[in-house]
């Protein structure tokens, strides 16, 4: 049911955006435009199976770096075994496994196009909570009465209501919710390519103000702004802003609690809330993005990417985990970006026996992947190699 709607105005969390006429706004613009073209230059610098494989590995480590600013510490190949099923024995250790493989279902749809709506729009916002709590186990589903310490369900998809107090920010009341998500919606549906990469931070703040479900907030906000961000630049999903947030966790939060305080005098802004604080997070948040597209890029650079990977395939030959010659299969994936098995033969210069002992052995240590047992072989980006693949992407176990 429905909560008590205490009549707030729509105007106490404005402004929206940054004005077009703020003294802060063109060095917003000038940040947008650098990371639009960041991203469209990493982008198009990678062959489209190694972009493939890279997003599926970045889904893992957006997750990770989410829920680590929520207090649970997954690591990513606990997270890839539970994309493949095998799950801790241990009941809290699994529930973290699933609630991980929850987030990273729920990206994957996003970035396969699954939101009809502007991610900004109340439909598309409440689909994504709808989305991720109906995967989660029963466990996680509660949140604790902060007065009588009961367990409060938390149900999927459903607006909250009840008064939430979030630090020192008391959050409108419940019945209002709805009021304040259809004004979120009609101030980003602006035109242009600029407006919309910082829709990604401005909505990003104002979503956590208005806090609309019990529970669930923070990751809802960084799944709408990675969809924003993924459909305004076609990132491809290649970079994380969640691994760049995490990193700098307190910041993060200073930022947001500086964006609930008030304006602060004649030159702040015209809404209630401040502008400048807005403007200062906005700057943050597309610093951040625009670090993480530099670190990627740097990351996957091709003559660094093939020397890292080939210095690993050489010393798994010689421990006998890897056939000889499997570094000769992954040089030519490296350099193409996938290899017909047909001509895994001819490449090695040996029988068809010993060609598909190699591509077997690779397949089987996960290094490259295929659709079929017909289909070419594609470099794939495991997370138990990320260490030493790619360096810096995710703490190691």
């Amino acid at each position: 049911m429905a909560g008590r709607d205490d009549d707030e105005s729509i105007g106490v969390f404005e402004p929206l955006m940054v004005a077009e006429n703020a003294p802060y706004r063109a060095a917003l613009n000038d940040q947008a435009l650098e990371l639009a073209q960041a991203t469209a230059a990493f982008g198009a610098s990678l062959p489209a199976s190694i972009a493939d494989a890279l997003a599926d590995l970045v889904r893992s480590m957006n997750c990770y770096y989410s829920n680590l600013i929520e207090g649970h510490n997954t690591h990513p190949v606990d997270i890839e075994r539970a994309l493949q099923d095998d799950y801790s024995t241990d009941p809290e250790q699994r529930d973290l496994q699933l609630e991980a493989r929850a987030h990273i279902e729920v990206q994957k749809w996003i970035d396969q196009g699954g939101l009809h709506d502007p991610a900004f729009a109340p439909a598309s916002i409440i689909e994504i909570h709808k989305r991720f709590y109906d995967l989660l186990p029963p466990e996680l589903k509660f949140v604790e009465n902060p007065v009588t310490g009961d367990p409060v369900p938390v149900i999927p998809g459903v607006l909250r209501n009840q008064d939430v107090v979030v630090g020192r920010h008391v959050a409108i009341s419940p019945g209002a919710v709805p009021r304040f998500l259809e004004r979120m919606d009609e101030a980003y549906r602006q035109p242009g390519r600029i407006a919309s990469v910082l829709t990604a931070a401005c909505a990003h703040h104002r979503l956590l103000w208005v806090h609309p479900f019990l529970d669930g907030n923070g990751r809802v906000a960084r799944l709408m702004s990675h969809a924003i961000l993924c459909k305004t630049l076609d990132s491809k999903g290649l970079w994380s802003v969640a691994r760049g947030l995490a990193r700098n966790e307190a910041d993060y939060k200073r930022h947001l609690a500086a964006c609930d305080a008030p304006r602060r005098g004649d030159r702040d802004g015209r809404g209630t809330l401040s502008e400048a604080a807005l403007a200062k997070f906005t700057s943050f948040f597309l610093g951040i993005c625009i670090d993480q597209v530099a670190f990627m890029e740097n990351l996957m650079r091709p003559e660094r990417l093939r020397d890292r990977i080939l210095i690993w395939a050489e010393e798994e030959m010689r421990a006998g985990v890897l056939p000889a010659r499997s570094d000769r299969v992954l040089r030519a994936v490296l350099f193409q970006g996938e290899l017909p098995r047909g001509e895994v033969t001819e490449l090695l210069g040996t029988s068809e026996r010993v060609a598909r002992r190699v591509t077997s052995a690779l397949l089987e240590v996960g290094a490259l992947c295929s659709s079929s047992t017909r289909a070419p072989l594609k470099l794939a980006f495991p997370a138990k190699y990320a260490g030493r693949w790619m360096p810096g992407l995710f703490p190691d176990i």
